[in-house]
């Protein structure tokens, strides 16, 4: 048995090929920007690699034998195909893209934002499917593991490395029903403090900004009850006297598709940044690359809209 050698310099492959097309160690070292001796190097590198001399002297030219003549489509074809998968890969058709995103993003930018994304990818690749899961109420790493593709929202990933991309900056707004005691006077922060509260929260958080704000004027609200989505806050919102809260951007056309109304939240309250992100080992990956500039796009009309 002939034992192969693991430490063959793959390089001489590119240099095979060259000879083994020329037929001319000068031609060759002309193609591949080297020197005569350099290129006369390798091919005695070739020669005791191979254990053949590959090109013999034939008169003023050179000439394959057999060996190389046995070797020279496989050659050409392993050269191809390295260069192949070290070029920058090219640009997605996304009507050929077959391929699951998984996407992570709170119930509330779905339904604000999820329609139209998903009309897009229908139209413009038919062939891709859009997994949206809800996001937990746990930090897990999911990005970094591979389990979520883009993450959409309130962005709080701890891993230092994940891409973070601002979309835009949200402020939130109060939820009633029609005929709500608070739709028949100013709403004042004593007013709204005065009132029953719902809120949405993955991890079941009673208190938040608002609490803070309400804090500073002396204030503090009753929260009545958590849930851990908007849907269902904004649902117990319509059937009751409570006070609800959604993103004037992205919540807008889910809060009047109910029937419900929106009032300015009378507090100083800091703005929500919504972000996209993800794992940098996607950061060239063209389908990828595609689905965040249709986020964008989406998300654009969405905000112009508002």
């Amino acid at each position: 048995m002939v034992a192969r050698n693991a430490n063959v310099d793959l390089n001489l492959l590119t240099a095979l090929n060259a000879l083994l097309e020329e037929e001319s160690v000068t031609a060759a070292a002309d193609r591949l920007g080297l020197s005569g001796p350099a290129m006369s190097r390798a091919l005695g590198r070739i020669r005791r690699t191979v254990g053949d001399p590959v090109l013999v002297r034939a008169g003023r030219h050179m000439v394959p034998t057999p060996r190389a003549l046995e070797i020279r489509a496989e050659v050409r074809r392993l050269v191809e195909a390295a260069q192949g998968v070290l070029a920058p890969a090219e640009p997605t058709d996304p009507a050929e893209l077959v391929r699951v995103f998984t996407i992570s993003a709170n119930d509330l930018f779905v339904t604000a934002v999820g329609p139209q994304l998903v009309a897009r990818v229908a139209r413009e690749a038919p062939q891709v499917v859009l997994r949206f899961l809800g996001e937990s109420h746990s930090d897990v790493p999911s990005l970094r593991d591979g389990a979520t593709d883009l993450e959409l929202g309130v962005v709080d990933s701890r891993e230092p490395e994940i891409r973070t991309e601002e979309l835009y900056a949200e402020r939130g707004i109060a939820v009633v029903r029609e005929g709500h005691p608070l739709t028949t006077a100013k709403v004042t922060a004593r007013r709204y403090a005065d009132a029953p509260h719902i809120n949405f929260s993955r991890r079941g958080r009673l208190t938040g900004p608002i609490d803070a704000a309400l804090a500073e004027l002396g204030l503090r609200r009753k929260v009545i009850a958590t849930v851990p989505t908007f849907a269902a806050s904004l649902l117990m919102v319509r059937d009751s006297d409570a006070v609800g809260m959604a993103n004037e951007v992205t919540a807008a056309s889910t809060v009047r598709g109910l029937g419900l109304r929106t009032l300015p939240i009378p507090l100083d309250l800091p703005p929500m940044t919504m972000a996209m992100a993800w794992h940098p080992r996607q950061d060239a990956d063209a389908g990828h690359i595609w689905l965040r500039g249709l986020v964008r796009e989406v998300i654009k009309a969405t905000a112009g809209a508002r």
